[in-house]
């Protein structure tokens, strides 16, 4: 438990996120704004906005743990991670943002795919809010589900009574601020998340460095525990293991909380500055997240702690080393970065679903002259039923972070992933190609998760495949083989795609 110190940081930390949300809600006064920031983003802000609302408490909750329980093979996912993340900047980011303008100003990412095939039928960009929709809430909860674990652990709380709190401080700034209030709390959170992982394991390491290198390299039951390549039984990991890891990478293709921070940066030029400012905020922070596994490791067994022996346990690692290593008010700011952590991706997570419900669907389907005040008042409604749905998945407090978020991860990366890709950079691609991909990936995911992944392609290690390696395989097949027996794109979205090619925004 932490004394008053660490309470009063926390209490500071969330006033400081609500009341960013109480100045921005006076900036948002169309869905331009409330759900794009109008395109005004700076380098900086849309660079750790992205990276901030990517990570979550998967960075200091769920790679830590997973890393603590298996040992170093667990960071593959960091390293696909990487990869996926400036893969993403460099082909996707540019391109998306002048595309988006281009294709009648698009501001949502199921708007861009309707506008960019120039279709009048909504079913493309009903289907993609759908399919936003569904995943996002088990992101959400994954998010919500640290943070009562987090107030759990912290002060005690029940974790019901941490779990209501939690979502109740999210969806109050969200629901006042728009992107405006989020891009800013991200920023923020985004720094903080940073420096609290660079400071812990440094802090970690000198109590235990002349323990650590015989602590790690002797762990009872896995001798293998510091082997990228060997797992607990000594054998060499299967191609099933590694690709799977790896495979994490190709959903930020599709990921589209993030997406948009591309679509609302100021300028296409402006992408390049943020690249780098992204690519070296997400190398530190992951490698410091797999420093933390391994010196919490090392300090709980040099000093004779019990040893955590499941997700639930080994995901509080970076609680437990600022509990011990740490006085009040540091303990409490540090700690902060976990909120931080959960706060930039649910923020993110719920504003996208609520322009989701509010522009694509309602707009698109229900009340095609719905005004700008409409729409305001419909997001800010869904918002509150998207927390609510997301706090009764989260209600179970066995559920492990890793797991939650691998499955939405998946779900959106194999949906919006190839389609996303192949629609940058494809001129042939149709709209019916691009509603096949979404829902073939989207469908592939659920069926390879609950009934294929159990029987086919199973590893010698007792792998199963990641279910977004063959969805996104599946998905790209369906594109490309729809779109070719379908007729030929019109002129316009010929032009459109040209136009991309020769035009700066």
């Amino acid at each position: 438990m932490y004394n008053l110190w660490t309470i009063l940081a926390f209490v500071v930390y969330l006033g400081a996120m609500i009341g960013i949300g109480v100045i921005f809600s006076r900036k948002s006064s169309n869905v331009s704004d409330y759900f794009l920031g109008g395109r005004g983003m700076n380098s900086w802000l849309t660079a750790l906005s992205a990276q901030a609302s990517d990570m979550s408490s998967w960075l200091l909750m769920g790679l830590p743990g997973a890393i603590y329980l298996s040992g170093l093979g667990e960071a593959w996912i960091a390293v696909g991670l990487g990869i996926g993340t400036y893969l993403n900047w460099l082909l996707v980011a540019k391109r998306l943002r002048k595309y988006s303008a281009i294709a009648n100003d698009s501001i949502t990412i199921p708007e861009y795919f309707q506008n960019r095939f120039d279709s009048s039928s909504s079913a493309l960009k009903v289907t993609c809010a759908i399919i936003i929709f569904i995943f996002f809430l088990i992101y959400t909860a994954s998010s919500f589900n640290a943070a009562a674990k987090l107030l759990n652990t912290v002060f005690g709380i029940n974790y019901t009574l941490g779990l209501t709190i939690g979502v109740l401080v999210i969806m109050l700034y969200t629901f006042l601020g728009g992107y405006f209030a989020v891009v800013w709390t991200d920023f923020f959170q985004g720094m903080l998340m940073f420096f609290a992982l660079m400071i812990v394991p440094i802090i970690a390491y000198g109590v235990v460095s002349t323990d650590f290198s015989q602590i790690v390299h002797s762990v009872p039951g896995n001798p293998e525990y510091m082997s990228f390549i060997r797992g607990k039984d000594g054998n060499i990991y299967s191609w099933q293991y590694i690709v799977s890891n790896l495979g994490w990478g190709l959903g930020y293709f599709g990921m589209p909380h993030i997406l948009v921070r591309f679509m609302s940066i100021k300028s296409a030029d402006m992408i390049r500055k943020s690249r780098i400012i992204a690519s070296v905020w997400v190398f530190i922070t992951l490698v410091a997240s797999v420093f933390v596994a391994l010196t919490g490791y090392a300090y709980m067994s040099g000093t004779g702690m019990t040893m955590f022996t499941d997700a639930a346990g080994s995901e509080t690692i970076f609680m437990l080393l600022v509990q011990k290593l740490t006085p009040g008010f540091i303990a409490g700011i540090l700690l902060c970065a976990i909120v931080a952590a959960i706060m930039s991706t649910s923020d993110s997570q719920m504003l996208v679903t609520a322009s989701a419900v509010a522009n694509d669907i309602y707009k698109a389907v229900i009340n095609k002259d719905a005004n700008d005040k409409q729409l305001l008042t419909l997001s800010r409604i869904a918002i509150i039923i998207v927390a609510i749905i997301a706090f009764l998945i989260a209600l179970n407090p066995n559920n492990s972070v890793m797991s939650l978020v691998s499955y939405a991860w998946a779900g959106l990366g194999a949906a919006f992933g190839p389609t996303m890709l192949l629609s940058l950079f494809w001129k042939r691609m149709t709209m019916s190609g691009a509603l096949a991909g979404m829902i073939s990936g989207g469908a592939t995911v659920i069926i390879w998760k609950q009934f294929l992944g159990k029987t086919l392609l199973v590893g010698s290690d007792g792998t199963v495949l990641y279910e977004l390696i063959p969805a996104f395989v599946i998905s790209i097949i369906f594109i490309v083989v729809v779109s070719l027996i379908s007729p030929k794109p019109s002129q316009k979205v010929i032009d459109d795609f040209e136009k991309v090619n020769s035009v700066d925004l």
